[in-house]
């Protein structure tokens, strides 16, 4: 049958989802994922159809348009790439926002959608701190958000150096620190959300439909270890 690799964190794994589901859909197939049930609780729909075959074929970045766009389909799929190039990601986020209501209705906090005037900020750290886009870039996208209420810092380093200047210097801050669906969730409900790089962070943003968006200037990024997931119509882009 087809399948989707387990490669990356949660971020990596919706977005694979959503792309390897599309042309499951298109050739029905049947298809198992990768963190399923975490996806579903997200209010994702994923496809699987019933069509499995002997032969089996590797789905990339480079061929996922002819799998997408061909006619007919004679094998199973494996979806072992991270499908986050522009035109690819476009296509998720236009699906997401499609489902938006589904979405809401999965969303514990979504009596807070249009409600505050909230910040969250998402600063991803953990393996890769050397790639963070750093302090100057937070700082210039929350003077862009003011006047907030309250900013909710969320990291998975809540004790670096960068957290702690953010956290010190905006003194209706608050670190926050919830599991991967809470902190989409809650986040997206936020008036304002600052993102970092990374398939997370993008996600944050996909899934804020009521809120006005900054993320670092992709193309002024050469240390980014992903795609373009972030050029999204009406987001706000920081150059720094």
């Amino acid at each position: 049958m087809s399948r989707t690799t387990d490669a990356g964190r949660l971020g990596n794994h919706i977005i694979r989802n959503i792309a390897a589901s599309f042309v499951a859909e298109k050739h029905n197939l049947h298809i198992s994922y990768t963190s399923d049930a975490i996806i579903k609780k997200l209010g994702i729909p994923l496809f699987c159809g019933i069509k499995t075959y002997q032969s089996t074929v590797d789905m990339n970045n480079d061929n996922y348009f002819t799998f997408l766009d061909s006619d007919s389909l004679n094998s199973n799929i494996v979806a072992n790439d991270y499908f986050q190039t522009r035109e690819i990601t476009n296509k998720i986020y236009k699906f997401i926002q499609s489902i938006k209501s589904e979405i809401s209705i999965a969303n514990q906090y979504c009596s807070r959608y249009m409600t505050n005037n909230d910040c969250f900020l998402h600063i991803r750290l953990g393996d890769v701190p050397h790639l963070n886009v750093g302090f100057d870039y937070y700082d210039t996208a929350l003077s862009r958000c003011l006047p907030f209420d309250t900013l909710y810092i969320s990291s998975d380093s809540p004790s670096h150096e960068i957290v702690q200047r953010l956290s010190n210097k905006y003194k209706n801050s608050e670190i926050i620190q919830k599991d991967e669906i809470d902190t989409i969730h809650f986040g997206s409900t936020c008036r304002h959300v600052v993102l970092s790089h990374g398939s997370f962070s993008a996600i944050i943003g996909y899934f804020s439909f009521y809120s006005d968006i900054y993320y670092p200037d992709y193309a002024l990024a050469p240390r980014s270890w992903h795609g373009d997931m972030f050029s999204v119509p009406g987001w706000n882009c920081i150059t720094i």
